[in-house]
């Protein structure tokens, strides 16, 4: 049996719709003028938390991104200079990723004017209430969306 939305919860999902696909137009406009796509600055970050290399199994798992998809995206990175794709030191069958100079550069680059939009459009639009409310419900959806996913 499904359970329709009520006028209330509709009007919820289809503002929090709105909402991200808002702030994702204004966020990739934003890495654009820095020469970056959403994509290429999502994998820069995540290697540069993983000090410079991954494993590129672990980024697709890190960023929830198919084999295929990062397998393109990597070739194109790599191809302007932002990343190196090697063949793992421990195992031949795998491969890692690594940010190179340029692509450190285009990070640090892109990085403060993508944070300051973020905080104009984003963070500094709540209280610090309404911070704590969002962060708590994050990891609440983000939990049961993951719990489900490893269930099949």
């Amino acid at each position: 049996m499904v359970r329709w939305l009520n006028d209330a919860e509709q009007e919820t999902w289809q503002s929090y719709i709105r909402m991200r696909q808002r702030l994702e137009a204004a966020i990739a406009a934003g890495l654009a003028a820095d020469g970056l796509s959403t994509s290429d600055y999502e994998i820069l970050v995540a290697l540069s938390g993983a000090g410079g290399e991954m494993r590129a199994n672990a980024l697709g798992t890190e960023i929830c991104w198919d084999k295929s998809r990062l397998s393109k995206h990597l070739a194109r990175m790599d191809k302007r200079g932002l990343v190196s794709r090697c063949t793992a030191t421990d195992d031949a069958r795998g491969r890692e990723v690594r940010l190179t100079d340029a692509g450190k550069a285009a990070l640090e680059n892109a990085a403060p004017n993508h944070v300051e939009l973020v905080r104009h459009a984003f963070i500094d639009q709540l209280s610090t209430s309404e911070a704590e409310a969002l962060r708590s419900l994050s990891k609440k959806v983000v939990g049961r969306v993951e719990r489900e996913d490893a269930l099949g």
